[in-house]
């Protein structure tokens, strides 16, 4: 049963475990095995999380002792090495934080253990959680599970490649402008960056630019995001952020009485599309007509009026460079690598600029705003391609060539609106990699985009759910 084990989800695991059907020691023992098995090729996770086992033994006491038990009592999961785990390694992916060991979880990390959930490990990401692929000097390179030429992506990439392997069923990552939905597309796994604020960033670094980042759930399966995010969402008085009192509702988003409106958008406004992944998301949109959606295509002119991207860009440099330099003030060069050294050598944005980009930005949330007055959800690619090989920095796509950055079109719009969005596969390119498509859904409603991304797993295409790694 193990290998069935290590491709059940959450919700399953948790279930199983409820009705004694399988031990906690049995499942972390599984995940445990096949780490050792498949991680040297994958280096997804960096650190086994210690007395894991011994964590797993206690909660089969409870259940054998018919204690009440949280909705992921005795399931095993895995966090991003920026997100603090009390009493376990985590090491930012740079040298300069090495054997770093925090006090105290993150908020994100203790509501998962108040659910019953084990930590198992932490995963692998980039130099300070920044970039599109996932590799640093102190824990090296990750590997896509899918095809070990290419990567599964960044910042979460370690955290994507994990799941999609069968290493962890469940766990955390954070998103910048593309880092939990974009490793998730690079894997074909899920993934959700709830609206800003709705899940405290308290003891995640680095903190600043705030107002752009989010910690947010990644599995296998839409129902195990909405476990977990019940789980996670609401204020703990520390992140001024997450101030919103609105108690997530998981079905919300299934009134009988209204159809639900989606507008589906590949171009403009996010930068050249492959015609692959542009045929998946049409092709979603088909399916959801099938569904009983109203479906219709779209366009967002604040989309294409500011180039979201652009925006993001003119103004994150500004707050970001002064914590990089913080970090490796007094540090050497050698324990730089490339993130860090390209930021601190970014020219500082003008004031002039970031007043500009400031109020686009402010034209993009109301471009958005009245978008949602008419449909209660976007559908949209994630990545404008399916996962790439690793160390490019240049893409031809569609006929046009682009630098790396351009893989953040469709996803950092979100990180600058602080909209909600959730990533899916439903597509599988000509070389049998991962396509996933994007949902949006207006601020507060994740029960909505939850919904009708439940909706689109039932009549998913796919077949192939799991890399071959034998």
């Amino acid at each position: 049963m193990s290998k069935e084990i290590i491709f059940f989800d959450a919700t399953k695991l948790a279930e199983l475990i409820r009705t004694q059907e399988v031990s906690p020691v049995e499942v972390v023992q599984a995940h445990l095995d096949r780490i050792d098995a498949v991680n040297p090729k994958i280096n997804a996770i960096v650190t086994v999380a210690d007395g894991v086992l011994k964590a797993a033994k206690a909660a089969e006491a409870a259940v054998l002792a018919g204690e009440e038990l949280g909705p992921l009592h005795g399931v095993p999961f895995t966090v991003k090495d920026s997100i603090d785990t009390a009493g376990v390694l985590t090491q930012r992916g740079s040298p300069i934080f090495k054997g770093r060991v925090p006090d105290t979880d993150a908020t994100s990390v203790a509501r998962m253990r108040k659910a019953g959930g084990i930590l198992l490990a932490k995963t692998n990401l980039p130099e300070f959680s920044y970039w599109i692929e996932s590799d640093n000097l102190l824990s090296g390179r990750s590997n896509n599970p899918w095809d070990l030429e290419r990567t599964p992506g960044g910042s979460s990439g370690g955290e994507s490649a994990a799941i999609a392997a069968g290493m962890s069923p469940i766990g955390l990552g954070t998103d910048l402008a593309i880092s939990v939905r974009g490793p998730a597309a690079q894997t074909g796994i899920v993934s959700l960056k709830a609206t800003h604020g709705r899940v405290p960033m308290t003891g995640i670094w680095p903190r600043v630019p705030r107002r752009f980042w989010h910690v947010g759930p990644m599995a296998r399966t839409v129902r195990d995001l909405v476990l977990a995010f019940s789980q996670l969402a609401g204020p703990d008085g520390l992140d001024a952020f997450a101030t919103s009192t609105v108690q997530f509702d998981a079905g919300a988003g299934r009134s009988p009485h209204r159809q639900l409106r989606v507008g589906w958008l590949v171009e403009p406004g996010f930068g050249p599309v492959d015609p692959e992944v542009a045929a998946t998301v049409k092709a979603a949109a088909e399916a959801l007509k099938g569904v009983g959606c109203f479906v219709e295509p779209v366009r967002i002119p604040a989309l294409e009026r500011d180039f979201a991207l652009d925006v993001f860009n003119r103004l994150h440099v500004m707050e970001m460079k002064p914590a990089f330099a913080e970090a490796t003030a007094g540090r050497s060069q050698d324990e730089l690598y490339k993130m860090a050294k390209t930021m601190l050598a970014l020219p500082d944005t003008s004031m002039e600029d970031y007043i500009d980009a400031e109020q686009a930005a402010e034209r993009l949330r109301d471009g958005y705003a009245d978008y949602f007055t008419r449909y209660d959800a976007l559908l949209t690619p994630v990545l404008p391609l399916p996962a790439h090989k690793h160390g490019q920095t240049e893409f031809t796509i569609n006929g046009q060539t682009v630098d790396a950055t351009y893989l953040q079109g469709a996803t950092v719009p979100l990180n600058v609106t602080g909209l909600p969005g959730l990533s899916m596969r439903f597509g599988t390119s000509k070389e049998g990699l991962p396509i996933n498509v994007q949902f949006v859904g207006k601020w507060l409603a994740e029960s909505t985009i939850l919904h009708l991304a439940s909706l689109l797993e039932g009549v998913s295409p796919v077949r192939n759910l799991h890399p071959d790694l034998r």
